[in-house]
């Protein structure tokens, strides 16, 4: 698994393209999303100075369908828009790539977190790619998952190091002093740690996968 954080550009010709770049200071927070059979809904909570101007400008396009507003004040207003499938939403359902919600859209730009494979990841770069949808790679990074890297064992005297401060700069406690809480040998204790640093390692190492990040960027 790989985490990554997406900067994208919205086409010009959309309408959240258009009016996201009409108020450039209003900030359109997605907080759920989905599309069925070509329709896009999304449940939006919009910052602005004049939320009210903007929802009625959002009703005058052809792509939209509906805006309801469920609470509206001064600066802010939570809307449920229905439209014709968005184009990120279509790059998602291509992909089968979960983003995590919520994400923002503002001045024609949208950031996304996305947690997935890196097949999917790619696939995801390739169909930004085909679509009129401009995107910068911020970061790549492993997610790693110690439990799937680690024995039981090795993971219950590695989380009783990090409590005790074993790692920490400088240290809370010795080896030694791990070792009788742990109520085992210093050997055994020593040799539990030295492993599962080792596997912790070596999984942080083969993770970092520059080839892989070239790819995305390039793909």
């Amino acid at each position: 698994m790989v985490q990554a954080s997406l900067t994208l550009t919205v086409p010009e010709q959309t309408w959240i393209g258009t009016v996201s770049r009409q108020y450039p200071d209003a900030r359109f927070q997605v907080r759920s999303a989905q599309s069925c059979d070509g329709l896009g809904v999304g449940f939006v909570e919009l910052y602005a100075d004049d939320p009210t101007r903007i929802c009625e400008d959002i009703t005058g396009y052809e792509d939209v369908h509906a805006v309801e507003v469920f609470h509206e004040d001064d600066d802010r207003a939570v809307v449920q828009i229905e439209a014709d499938a968005p184009i990120l939403l279509r790059v998602l359902d291509r992909t089968g790539v979960p983003v995590e919600m919520p994400f923002e859209i503002a001045d024609g730009e949208v950031d996304w977190e996305v947690t997935t494979t890196r097949n999917r990841l790619s696939d995801l770069a390739a169909e930004l790619d085909r679509s009129e949808v401009g995107y910068m790679v911020e970061h790549i990074r492993d997610e790693t998952s110690f439990d799937a890297v680690l024995t039981d064992r090795q993971q219950e005297v590695l989380n009783a190091a990090i409590d005790a401060g074993y790692y920490d700069s400088p240290r809370e406690c010795t080896q030694e002093e791990l070792a009788a809480e742990l109520e085992m040998a210093k050997s055994t204790c020593s040799e539990i740690l030295h492993r599962a640093e080792e596997r912790v390692v070596k999984q942080f190492t083969d993770g970092d996968q520059p080839a892989f990040t070239d790819r995305v960027l390039s793909a």
